[in-house]
């Protein structure tokens, strides 16, 4: 429980099912932590969480996702955001897929921080209405057949079959469907001074946030030391699955590397970093956080994909 650990994302095989290729790693009764690298479209049946939302950041890849809103057609770098009990089906470009999912107990909402009483997004927010981008091209599919649905509840998989095609809709209202959100529309907040982790902020949900670490200037007082200092989480786990980009803090980082720095013992740049951190003027680092108010439990995929040795990294 008291213990720095690293895993290497990528290792996590790749498979041609879109369900058989999502590897739970880390997990809590708030949410799960999934790794998968789906070869193939999803083509014979569609799927539907009755659990929870589903935040899908797409690492490599392309495609469309498919609902009964429409369709959303998303890249490298996209948020995707689907409601519990969407129906979707996924169509991907190609083979080479890499997704990093949270499974969430709890509605994914924007930080309340960043809304006036009204649901709008202040000025203050980061991103803006004009970068949440919603489903389109809703097509009608009157069909009738044996279409399976499967859908997840409390764990387990069960297939339900439909007499009708699950998109047969003509058209939609409410406040509750699936949208993206690309982490490139992300806006840092920067400042003369260290900021503190949570001015990157994207999402949250029950007892756990998400934030997005993106290209921006360093702190820019004469006397700043851009690394971030030594601290001692004492509210939450801090997971960082890194994306692209140079990581100024960190050695021997990887694309798809996830850590893990659980609340109760510090940590901080590795040895030299701060040295090397002076003078930089900005960062081109991409990255994905999620911090959790409660353990993250590691599962035996998780442990198939460690690098060993990393609790002791700060120690070079």
């Amino acid at each position: 429980m008291l213990k720095h650990r690293s895993f290497d994302g990528f290792k996590v095989p790749p498979h041609e099912d879109y369900l058989q290729s999502r590897r739970a790693v880390l997990v809590n009764n708030d949410c799960h932590i999934v790794l998968a690298a789906p070869q193939q479209s999803m083509q014979d049946y569609f799927f539907k969480n009755a659990d929870a939302d589903e935040l899908i950041f797409i690492h490599h890849g392309s495609g469309v996702l498919e609902t009964m809103y429409g369709e959303l057609s998303f890249n490298y770098g996209d948020y995707l955001v689907v409601p519990r009990g969407t129906i979707y089906r996924i169509r991907f470009d190609n083979a080479d897929n890499r997704l990093f999912i949270v499974e969430s107990f709890s509605p994914i909402r924007y930080p309340k921080k960043y809304l006036s009483p009204y649901g709008q997004l202040l000025e203050h927010s980061p991103y803006c209405e004009r970068d949440i981008r919603g489903p389109q091209l809703l097509t009608t599919r009157d069909e009738k057949g044996d279409f399976l649905i499967l859908t997840k509840k409390r764990g387990r998989m069960y297939g339900i079959h439909y007499g009708h095609h699950p998109f047969d809709v003509i058209g939609w209202d409410g406040c509750c469907y699936p949208f993206a959100f690309s982490i490139h529309d992300f806006e840092p907040i920067t400042g003369r001074v260290h900021q503190p982790p949570p001015v990157h902020q994207t999402f949250e949900g029950h007892n756990f946030v998400v934030c997005s670490f993106c290209p921006r200037l360093f702190d820019y007082h004469p006397q700043a030391i851009p690394a971030p200092y030594n601290h001692s989480n004492i509210d939450s786990d801090e997971l960082l699955y890194y994306v692209d980009g140079d990581f100024m803090s960190r050695k021997n980082v990887t694309r798809g590397m996830i850590t893990l720095h659980p609340g109760g013992i510090p940590h901080g740049p590795h040895p030299g970093a701060v040295q090397r951190s002076l003078g930089a003027r900005e960062t081109k680092e991409l990255a994905v956080m999620v911090d959790t108010f409660h353990p993250l439990m590691l599962t035996v995929e998780a442990l198939e994909i460690e690098n060993p040795g990393y609790t002791m990294s700060w120690a070079e």
